[in-house]
């Protein structure tokens, strides 16, 4: 299991590696981990609504919460408790992050622009403050 503070931590650890990416010209990888900080962001505000202290991280954990297991943003928004608040307070960001795929990882080399990475980083910063 994952506690809500390693989420936490590990999200902005991500959206961190996407700004050196970023900074480096590595627009798609920068975007790709984006996704992922706000999906780890989304499941420690579960944490949150749930009242639980973790959140389950390997296959035997996920036995009695299969419907948790997904890296869908929408589907994890939405069992979050902020849907509401994310969808009319940040629409425009949720608009540029809720693009994101985990399957981008198979995304050819150059397929994202530096200004799509940077609005994916501008986006993933304040809905992490947001979560």
């Amino acid at each position: 299991m994952l506690s809500r503070t390693d989420l936490k931590k590990i999200a902005r650890a991500r959206l961190e590696d996407a700004e050196v990416l970023l900074q480096s010209g590595r627009y798609d990888s920068a975007v790709y981990l984006c996704g992922y900080a706000v999906e780890l962001a989304l499941k420690a505000r579960i944490c949150l609504t749930l009242n639980w202290k973790e959140y389950p991280f390997s296959k035997a954990e996920f036995q009695k919460y299969q419907s948790f297991r997904t890296h869908e943003l929408e589907i994890l928004l939405h069992i979050s408790g902020a849907e509401a608040i994310v969808k009319n307070k940040y629409f425009k960001e949720w608009s540029d992050v809720s693009t994101w795929d985990p399957e981008m990882r198979y995304m050819p080399v150059g397929s994202t622009s530096q200004q799509y990475a940077q609005d994916m980083i501008s986006a993933t910063k304040t809905l992490l403050r947001e979560l």
